[in-house]
């Protein structure tokens, strides 16, 4: 699934192509997809594209939002070719037109009034102090609070487990039992690990790509994610895989303390 550096690329790969352009015609092909009347984006000025969390904003001059969770197999693609996996259509003043495939249809295109949801702040906005005090504040798994979007948003699981490895973190310390320094320090070692995921346009694992179908690199750089059975690359010891809030967790037992 997408996470907050993937999101990230295409909100900056859309930027030069909508933002400031008025949407002329809208298709939608999967009510499960696009439940909306699709009427209601004809005619509306695209004004920003933002990302929040790991779903994509089109801020328009109504005041609404088109509301784009990527899910599982979501891809947003500016001038792509309309295949059997294309969900909805927006056809843009000028020219131009932004696709939403999605095979297996767990992402959506929603007109809302606000992005809601009770999710947390974004990583690159939160303190390191008030990061280390709202993890330290709950009690459960450290691998689990940061996958909870209430936390902060835009972290899954890719990124959870290389920031833990990051930050010699194991997966199933307590949260509140990790003293404040090695909070921040975790807390440091996201918004790193997240800039350079965006630098390389993010990891692509399996359906991800761009917003101009092209796929991401970082996966080039994780160091304990989908390699259970490999050596650690920091201690050698092998790295090992479990299961945590239903998914699979990847971390060594040798470098990351509880």
């Amino acid at each position: 699934m997408p996470e907050l550096p993937e999101a990230e690329t295409i909100v900056r790969g859309l930027r030069p192509h909508v933002e400031g352009r008025r949407i002329v015609r809208a298709e939608f092909y999967a009510r499960r997809v696009s439940p909306d009347a699709p009427e209601l984006l004809a005619g509306r000025q695209v004004i920003a594209v933002c990302r929040y969390g790991k779903q994509v904003l089109l801020c328009l001059d109504s005041g609404a939002f088109v509301l784009i969770k990527l899910g599982m197999t979501g891809a947003l693609l500016w001038n792509g070719d309309p295949g059997p996996y294309t969900r909805a259509r927006l056809d843009f003043e000028g020219g131009g037109t932004l696709l939403f495939d999605d095979i297996r249809q767990f992402g959506s295109l929603r007109l809302v009034q606000e992005p809601g949801g009770k999710l947390g702040p974004d990583p690159f906005e939160i303190t390191a102090g008030d990061f280390a005090a709202r993890l330290r504040s709950r009690n459960t798994q450290v691998k689990r609070a940061l996958l909870d979007q209430s936390l902060v948003r835009g972290l899954g699981n890719i990124y959870t487990d290389e920031a833990l490895f990051r930050a010699q973190i194991d997966p199933r310390a307590r949260t509140r039992r990790l003293r404040r320094d090695r909070a921040q320090r975790l807390h440091s070692e996201i918004v790193t690990l997240l800039e350079e995921a965006i630098e390389l346009r993010g990891s692509s694992i399996s359906d991800y790509v761009d917003a101009q179908g092209q796929r991401g690199t970082f996966q080039a750089r994780h160091q304990v994610y989908g390699k259970a059975g490999q050596p650690c690359p920091r201690c050698g010891t092998v790295i090992e895989r479990i299961v945590i809030a239903q998914r699979g967790t990847h971390f060594c037992t040798g470098c990351q303390r509880r």
